[in-house]
């Protein structure tokens, strides 16, 4: 046995191959993680990337949310987060300490049981905290950095960082920092207020939520990005495309910026059909719509 494999074997965590995607992302759609694993918890995270060769490819995983897995799935390993790094805690006055694999609507609801406002906007991001601060993810006007106090990253060789809001370029989805590091955990800044009151703006803007948007079917959440001074969704049902469908998917008819899988949709007629809504606007309003979703992996040709 090398170093590596009995480093391997004294791994706590889930350890599993060919693992197939469907099971881990929100749409219900991807093809098979060559390798995946599911950490006990951060400690056992940083061990298992200590144990990974350097050239291992990597991919990260959260609630699966703001990903499309393409049918060929994904080569290298799978890190999945879901239902790990889950610790949130109390730290000094109004800051909040929460790891990669939180649920943002977690977040909101500890926070205002505290009497701590301002994270009332994570309840109506379907995603975690890990995924949120990978793309300054943000719903009804807040974005997930304007909370951040610092940062916690890990790199290839299982080092850990702290690192300040300054060290990243941040804009509106979209975050650039140093390479080959990834998101353990933050700690987030909140004010005094009232948490009731709070609670209260958190059931309005669920409610609002799932009056507005397909919450009861699998869809990614918001497909595209608002280009500057309009709105995806806008374009796209000035398009006429709502309730339009390729296989199992469709246009929302409830949210034009959503694609939900109808029940037997691929992620081949996911991404087609993301194309043919881009071209269809292009063509109209002008505007090319970029994806706020991520597409990954291999095509099955």
């Amino acid at each position: 046995m090398t170093v590596r494999e009995l480093a391997a074997a004294s791994l706590r965590g889930i350890r599993l191959e060919r693992e197939p995607l469907a099971r881990h992302t929100s749409w219900r759609v991807g093809g098979p993680a060559e390798r995946f694993y599911q950490p006990a918890d951060l400690d056992d995270l940083v061990e298992f990337l200590r144990a990974l060769p350097s050239d291992e490819p990597l991919f990260w995983l959260g609630l699966g949310s703001n990903v499309l897995v393409r049918d060929g799935g994904i080569r290298g390993t799978v890190i999945c987060t879901k239902n790990r790094l889950r610790t949130i805690e109390a730290h000094d006055p109004h800051c909040v300490y929460a790891e990669a694999g939180v649920p943002c609507a977690h977040i909101a609801r500890f926070c205002t049981d505290r009497d701590w406002v301002g994270a009332e906007f994570l309840a109506g991001i379907p995603g975690t905290l890990g995924g949120a601060l990978a793309m300054n993810a943000g719903a009804f006007g807040g974005e997930t950095w304007s909370l951040v106090r610092r940062v916690l990253t890990v790199n290839r060789a299982g080092r850990t960082i702290w690192r300040a809001p300054d060290e990243f370029e941040v804009g509106y989805r979209h975050v650039h920092g140093p390479e080959g590091e990834w998101f353990l955990a933050a700690e987030l800044e909140l004010a005094p207020g009232d948490g009731r009151a709070g609670r209260e703006r958190i059931k309005a803007l669920l409610a609002r939520r799932s009056a507005t948007q397909p919450t009861h079917q699998p869809s990614c959440g918001s497909v595209f990005r608002n280009p500057p001074g309009d709105f995806a969704a806008r374009l796209i049902e000035a398009c006429g495309l709502k309730g339009h469908a390729v296989g199992g998917a469709q246009v929302s008819a409830k949210h034009a910026n959503f694609i939900v899988n109808s029940g037997n949709a691929t992620a081949a007629d996911i991404e087609t059909l993301i194309s043919a809504v881009r071209n269809r606007v292009a063509l109209q309003s002008g505007v090319w719509l970029e994806p706020e979703v991520r597409i990954v992996g291999e095509s099955l040709v």
